[in-house]
């Protein structure tokens, strides 16, 4: 098994390797990187990848935005020192998500994972499968109660999704809100992150349905919809990077 480490912690690489060579002697590290530049270099130079390992964050960025620079043809196990952005990898090619300090039984699990999922005889079954596991059949639509009727309510037509008191509620184009039997948590498995970002813990935000976005106090964004918002969106300061990713 052909694998590539993209990690810009030089210690973690190596702890890496030593975990990985514990687990399986005919595993075989071809290269490492420590930037997002580094990793598309890497994907450019070769052709026999069987699985990668990404940290998210990165000495120049994200990883997500590997994919938006270059084609990945094989599967990723995403290391993290944080969970927040556990949802996200799933969307990428991911077959799981490591959180640091990585222990030696979920990186075993992990592997274990691709062993079972990841037995493609050739390049081209390797292409289709991931063209199979990337197309998660994003919601298209979402259902709402309004008295006794059910409407229907396209995607394209929602502003915002976002939480108030135990409830999750859909705010369209028009200003009309609706509430709806998911979490933000589940929301952000059925709906395209090119699309939809969650900007901070109560909302999952439409690229389309951004008015403006301002500086805010302390490196955070303000974002201003084209709907009527009943408080500030902000942008924590921690995620104005991946969000700047995600809009450009």
């Amino acid at each position: 098994m052909k694998v590539i480490i993209i990690e810009d912690e030089p210690y973690a690489v190596e702890k890496l390797r030593l975990m990985l060579s514990k687990i399986n002697n005919d595993i075989e590290i071809i290269a490492s990187g420590g930037s997002v530049k580094d990793a598309v270099d890497i994907i450019n130079n070769n052709t026999d990848i069987d699985l990668a390992f990404f940290d998210i964050q990165l000495s120049d960025g994200i990883s997500f935005s590997i994919f938006d620079k270059v084609d990945v043809q094989f599967p990723v196990i995403f290391t993290t020192a944080y969970d927040n952005h556990a949802i996200r990898a799933f969307k990428h090619n991911s077959i799981d998500y490591l959180l640091k300090p990585i222990r030696i039984s979920d990186l075993q699990s992990a592997i274990d994972k691709y062993n079972t999922l990841w037995k493609p005889t050739n390049s081209k079954e390797i292409k289709e499968q991931l063209i199979d596991f990337k197309s998660d059949n994003y919601k298209e639509r979402f259902t709402v109660k309004v008295g006794e009727h059910i409407r229907i309510i396209k995607l394209e037509n929602i502003s915002c999704f976002y939480s108030f008191e135990k409830g999750t509620f859909i705010q369209t184009n028009d200003d009309r809100n609706y509430i709806i039997d998911y979490s933000l948590d589940d929301l952000l498995l059925k709906l395209d992150p090119k699309k939809f970002y969650r900007v901070n813990r109560k909302y999952i935000i439409n690229i389309e349905a951004i008015k403006d976005i301002i500086s805010y106090t302390n490196s955070r964004l303000k974002i201003i919809l084209k709907t009527t918002i009943a408080e500030d969106i902000i942008v924590s300061r921690e995620r104005v990077k991946e969000f700047k990713d995600w809009i450009a």
